[in-house]
């Protein structure tokens, strides 16, 4: 057993979610994703990858599921072309100190009340809560692009929360989400696949929750949601998973290093069921 990683990941198991979300709010032990450190490098990684499959965001409604409060990722895919930009999170945690320093440059997109930033209507809409409830799935409307950075890898019903992505998406909408299937205590890519489901759960994911998904996962769940579906490969780790391979729990190989090492990823997926 790694005594440091076991001890940090029962740490932070049990480090309150309040806690968790004010040290990622003031970046503090917690790294945020790239769509919170660097918002402008996130669109354009959209933007740049959307364009190789022959796909724009120009005049479309663009849903971005897990913004993480900040509106930077909204009024940049609005300066670059999106007619409208739903932003969409389970929690309501805005970032209003981050928000301010977006204005004056878009004050055509948002506005000052007392109560903070707030985007203009006309061009954002928040939509906070669960995905999968219909009243939300109302709210949201369908949307002809949607977005995610860094997010399915958290989420703790995959197949469900893609199901109901894939009823958000108009009949010729596209989805593109990047997800990281390294254990996010980096230093340690494969170490969470070592342990099983209930020593997992009760003592070492923390409130962020890490679902332990790999690649054949999620293939399997978007097959079933999207007539078509292409999973790019980012980045694998061969030395590391060779290295870890031994302790790795046997649900989480297949056999094929190639597949098993792989640790990050994008998905591109349209024509949904």
């Amino acid at each position: 057993m790694n005594i440091q990683y076991f001890f940090l990941r029962l740490v932070r198991h049990f480090v309150p979610e309040n806690i968790a979300r004010f040290l990622l709010k003031h970046r503090w032990i917690i790294r945020p994703g790239l769509e919170s450190s660097d918002p402008s490098a996130a669109v354009k990684q959209y933007i740049d990858v959307l364009a190789a499959c022959g796909q724009s965001i120009n005049g479309k409604r663009v849903l971005v599921f897990g913004y993480g409060g900040r509106f930077a990722v909204g009024v940049d895919l609005l300066k670059r072309g999106a007619a409208h930009v739903v932003l969409c999170d389970h929690f309501v945690l805005l970032d209003d100190e981050r928000n301010r320093e977006l204005l004056p440059a878009y004050e055509n997109y948002l506005k000052l009340e007392q109560a903070g930033v707030r985007p203009r209507s006309e061009f954002i809409t928040l939509l906070h809560g669960d995905i999968r409830e219909g009243q939300i799935q109302k709210q949201a409307a369908q949307a002809d692009v949607i977005l995610s950075t860094s997010v399915f890898e958290h989420l703790d019903d995959v197949a469900g929360i893609t199901n109901a992505l894939a009823k958000l998406t108009a009949p010729q909408g596209v989805h593109l989400h990047f997800v990281d299937l390294r254990d996010h205590y980096f230093k340690y890519p494969f170490e969470m696949l070592k342990y099983s489901e209930g020593v997992w759960k009760k003592l070492l994911n923390p409130t962020s929750n890490l679902n332990r998904f790999r690649l054949g996962d999620y293939r399997r769940i978007f097959d079933v949601n999207f007539t078509n579906v292409e999973f790019t490969v980012l980045e694998r780790l061969t030395d590391e998973f060779h290295g870890a391979k031994a302790q790795i729990r046997a649900e989480f190989q297949t056999g094929d290093e190639a597949v098993d090492a792989v640790t990050l990823i994008h998905v591109i997926a349209s024509q949904p069921k």
